[in-house]
């Protein structure tokens, strides 16, 4: 018998699961794969060779694709990983072939205050461990790879700066003119530091660097990690690195990671990594695991690569977005389902209470202070206030043609006629509703679910995008802002027009699509606003370019690429016991 989740911690509930977890060999035999495929890391988490897998199941019809999104959060999130878990076992329950498809952890909320987002109470990824701390090294990977590309960057100014033309000649080198004051990229690290956002390198002496303002951004924003949810397959990974813009030149021009021929060491550090990672459910599901989170500051998608293999091994797919629909499921509508060409069946947009009452007037949850009286009360009408939320993100679903599900993702304080409320505005407003127990059950608190998954896949799907890549990039931000923000407009700071203007005359543009940046917490660019927010614009502050992505990235609100850690983070209470080696305290 599972453990109480109204009693023990998820790490507990992991722990005493993990005992009589299938093997990686288990999993890889149930899903089909030939012994080559697999590639273990361990007895319990291995990769999968997509190449092989795809080439052999090329000519096999692809499953039901099903994304997993959720209504604009408060800061404690509202359980989309968990939803998308327990929608698995609630198929698994059913007897489907289902695999679930979901981000890989970063090392910043892990260690800080919104844990590693495997799920919780009954419905989690396991091991929780390797899951949570680093699992087969992709992210590290990814950091190699970036951060290398700033080695190259800075050397290069250095070496510019010290030595001739003749010397560099000799090298094989040409003069790049790079302009020290108009480096794009940062460096990186897995943690949130907000100490490292902005720094001065290159103090010392003439050897250790040209000096110049630099900073640090969290991993998961980085463009390689893009790129790594993005690419079809290696060649299309290694074209894409070597379109990065790292700086621009003293006449404004971009300078490459092509141009500095580190293009082909930052793929080879890559290659293991394209290969999605695959674990299980609780309950014996097979999940794969690629690409990272953080939806607000990047494209907060698992890879298209882990989702197309998934698609050919199973009948049911479960893919998660990040955060909300307004910044998740908007990219993954118009941003990787147009890269990969795959068309999606349904999407669960996951509520809870909890958030519709903040949305309705609540005081904001703060991670780390006692919930307010007002969640664990009945208030019906606080519920029906923030439902506006709600109805405006299934609007937006519906927007692309797909069949909207409501995930009511129950906590054990909700009340009947609170869960009511949300069915009845939930079918006014065109989407199938069910209530879901899971983080208190499991699989068999997910049927309900299920079954209305399963019946909205069977539904034609009219999907289409929400802009063309041939339009204007002002009208396509414009569109986002206006038709899924719910904005008046959009309000530029002279440095955004500048760059846009300067974007819509360079013809490249016509092949890079909007990656937005905006807070997770509101539907505008303040998180403070709650609700359906009304009468304001967007304010776009800065507008960057990821052309190996293939994204042209504007910059609302306050946003940081940097994330800070909090006063009361989660690494205060995780430790290792000593006699035998296992990690607690990881949630």
């Amino acid at each position: 018998m599972p453990l109480d989740p109204t009693k023990h911690a998820d790490w507990e509930i992991a722990e005493a699961a993990e005992k009589t977890m299938k093997t990686v060999y288990q999993l890889g035999d149930e899903l089909g794969l030939e012994k080559e495929e697999l590639l273990p890391y361990g007895h319990y988490v291995a990769k999968v060779d997509y190449k092989k897998v795809l080439d052999r199941l090329k000519d096999k019809p692809d499953g039901k694709y099903i994304d997993v999104t959720a209504i604009t959060p408060t800061p404690l999130g509202e359980g989309k990983s968990t939803s998308l878990v327990g929608l698995v076992q609630g198929l698994g329950k059913r007897g489907k072939n289902v695999i679930g498809a979901i981000r890989q952890p970063s090392g910043g909320p892990t260690m800080n205050v919104k844990g590693s987002a495997a799920g919780g109470g009954l419905a989690q990824c396991i091991p929780l461990t390797e899951f949570s701390l680093g699992l087969t090294g992709d992210i590290n990977a990814v950091m190699n790879s970036h951060n290398l590309a700033m080695v190259a960057c800075t050397s290069r100014i250095q070496h510019e700066f010290n030595y001739s033309d003749a010397f560099l000649e000799k090298q094989g080198l040409k003069r790049l003119n790079i302009d020290p004051r108009n480096v794009e990229m940062k460096w990186i690290m897995d943690f949130c530091a907000q100490a490292l956002r902005n720094i001065i390198i290159g103090l010392g002496g003439k050897m250790d660097g040209f000096m110049m303002h630099s900073g640090f951004a969290i991993a998961v924003s980085s463009e390689i990690m893009a790129i790594l949810s993005v690419a079809n397959d290696l060649k299309d990974m290694r074209e894409r690195m070597a379109k990065i813009v790292v700086a621009y030149d003293k006449k404004g021009n971009p300078v490459t990671t092509g141009d500095l021929d580190v293009d082909g060491a930052m793929t080879a550090w890559m290659v293991e990594a394209l290969n999605p990672n695959l674990m299980q459910t609780l309950e014996g599901q097979p999940v794969f695991v690629h690409a990272g989170p953080f939806a607000n500051i990047a494209i907060g998608q698992n890879s298209v690569v882990a989702d197309r293999v998934a698609l050919k091994l199973g009948d049911y797919i479960c893919t998660e977005s990040g955060f909300a629909a307004d910044i998740g499921f908007e990219k993954f509508w118009n941003l990787k389902c147009r890269m990969s060409g795959l068309t999606p069946h349904c999407a669960v947009l996951v509520a809870t209470i909890r958030a519709l009452k903040c949305h309705g007037g609540a005081p904001i949850p703060r991670p780390g202070l006692p919930l307010d009286p007002v969640y664990k009360e009945e208030n019906v009408e606080l519920v029906e206030k923030g439902s506006e939320n709600l109805t405006h993100l299934i609007n937006v679903i519906k927007k692309s043609g797909m069949n909207p599900v409501v995930c009511i993702n129950a906590f054990y304080t909700d009340t009947d006629k609170e869960i009511d409320a949300v069915r009845k505005i939930a079918n006014e407003a065109g989407a199938r509703v069910a209530l879901s127990r899971h983080w208190e059950h499991g699989g068999d608190g997910a049927v309900e679910l299920a079954d209305a998954v399963v019946e909205a896949c069977e539904e034609e799907v009219d999907f289409k995008f929400l802009y063309e890549l041939d339009e204007p990039l002002k009208d396509r931000i414009h569109k986002i802002a206006t038709e899924v923000y719910g904005a008046d407009g959009v309000e530029y700071t002279p440095d955004a027009m500048e760059k846009l203007e300067r974007m819509e005359k360079d013809p490249d543009i016509k092949e890079l699509g909007t990656c937005m940046v905006k807070t997770h917490l509101s539907l505008s660019d303040n998180p403070a606003l709650k609700g359906l927010p009304k009468g304001w614009k967007l304010a776009v502050r800065d507008i960057l370019t990821y052309k190996g992505a293939g994204f042209v990235v504007p910059v609302a609100g306050g946003i940081s690429l940097m994330p800070g850690t909090g006063s009361n983070p989660a690494y205060r209470r995780v430790d290792v016991d000593t006699e035998t080696g296992k990690v607690e305290g990881v949630f």
